[in-house]
């Protein structure tokens, strides 16, 4: 499945898997970071876009487009925002969770973030292994750990550094579940607190600063992970991912029903909070 991608297989696996729209990105593992000079990734980003804003086009009501960044070269990267957002009519932006071991909260970002809080988009991000970490498997392969840290490395950087703060109108979703902030959530408040700045980046406490993202199911549904999240923030906060083409559309909506979650949480988690993110779906 993994290396025989087309267009209509993408179709064909939402028809399989009973789902109406599926959103595309591309921040997964590898996403646009090759090692390559800075041009050549926006040049890429750009092919990656307007290749999926056709997908968008060609079929009604199947696609919507969350576009990627390359982060690398930052004007470049404000000139690919207003693009995608302005010709492309993208639904929001896709990225990764770090950028050569640099991650979100770093400074480097602010005039990005700044941006796309102007216009208040939708931010999504999918984790890749980080450079500094891929050894760190203990015997399985890196996607298995790593992968659910970097998020957890993603938001703590975000948080942390005020850029959740300083952004109120910018929409974030993070996938898998939040990683391991679930877990993690209470430790890290119980550290932030210590801090004389916390005002600063968590004016109502870490806790309610968490509660405020949105987080997808994908590859998250095993019932303790599910747990988890639901305990840190309502159902209204969590949308319906699948990681495909890793995992398929049908099999992590079944996981889902099994879940024993009510009707009406069900339905919110399978379309209703992402139609009420991006209100156009709701056609």
């Amino acid at each position: 499945m993994q290396g025989s991608w087309t267009v209509r297989q993408a179709v064909e696996e939402l028809d399989e898997g009973g789902a109406g729209t599926a959103i595309l990105s591309l921040a997964s593992t590898p996403g646009l970071w090759f090692n390559l000079p800075a041009a050549e990734v926006s040049k890429m980003a750009r092919t990656c876009n307007e290749f999926a804003a056709n997908m968008v086009r060609d079929h009604p009501g199947r696609f919507g487009l969350f576009a990627t960044l390359s982060m690398l070269d930052i004007d470049t990267t404000l000139k690919e925002i207003e693009y995608v957002l302005d010709t492309l009519k993208a639904d929001g932006v896709g990225l990764q969770t770090n950028y050569g071991d640099k991650w979100p909260g770093d400074k480097l970002y602010q005039p990005v973030w700044e941006e796309l809080n102007r216009r208040k988009t939708i931010v999504y991000f999918h984790p890749l292994v980080a450079a500094c970490c891929g050894n760190l498997a203990v015997g399985t392969f890196p996607d298995v750990i790593e992968v659910p840290h970097d998020t957890t490395r993603a938001v703590t950087s975000l948080l942390l550094s005020g850029t959740f703060a300083r952004n109120r109108n910018i929409r974030w979703i993070f996938s898998h579940a939040g990683g391991t902030i679930p877990m993690l959530a209470g430790r890290i408040g119980a550290f932030a607190r210590m801090r004389k700045d916390l005002a600063q980046f968590a004016p109502d406490g870490v806790d309610n600063e968490l509660r405020r993202l949105h987080y997808d199911t994908a590859n998250a549904l095993h019932p303790s992970s599910m747990a988890s999240l639901l305990k840190l923030v309502p159902d209204s906060q969590v949308t319906f991912g699948s990681d495909y083409p890793y995992f398929r559309v049908g099999t992590q909506g079944s996981a889902l029903q099994q879940l024993g979650l009510g009707s009406s949480q069900v339905r919110a988690i399978e379309r209703g909070n992402a139609e009420r993110l991006i209100p156009r779906l709701k056609a």
